[in-house]
């Protein structure tokens, strides 16, 4: 089977959370996302704002790295917040604004519409995008993952 990449979306600080757990939480917690992946899939995190109460924009990808496990787990963050959580193994990189890489992103059918294509939370996208995108975040890619055939 094949390698598949995927766009979660997510505010930044919400990604910054993950990132310094090694976890990923898409869609509000939902499991359905997380379960589509599969262990090796690339995962890049694009967040749209800061953070999840505020309005100011961040539009940047923000995180990118590698599902770790097959695993998909529920975890209590609170009495009444169960969200589920994937394991991911997240690569050292930089943010990376998504405007400059408008034109190239084959996913982006209408560069004037851009945001559409990230209405549901959680997107697969090719390869090409995939490595354009953590090319753009200056990510620490493994050799492996340049190596790979298309």
């Amino acid at each position: 089977m094949s390698r598949r990449y995927w766009i979660g979306v997510a505010s930044r600080d919400h990604v910054r959370r993950g990132l310094a757990g090694g976890f990923a939480q898409l869609c509000h917690g939902k499991a359905a996302p997380l379960r589509r992946m599969a262990a090796g899939d690339g995962l890049i995190y694009y967040s749209p704002v800061l953070s999840l109460e505020g309005r100011e924009p961040c539009q940047r990808f923000t995180a990118v790295g590698l599902v770790a496990d097959a695993r998909v787990y529920p975890f209590r963050v609170s009495a009444d917040f169960e969200p589920y959580r994937r394991d991911i193994a997240f690569w050292p990189a930089e943010d990376a604004a998504i405007r400059p890489l408008l034109g190239q992103l084959s996913f982006i059918a209408d560069p004037a519409r851009w945001g559409y294509a990230f209405r549901f939370g959680h997107l697969e996208i090719g390869r090409a995008d995939f490595l354009l995108i953590a090319r753009a975040m200056q990510a620490t890619l493994p050799p492996s993952l340049l190596r790979e055939p298309d």
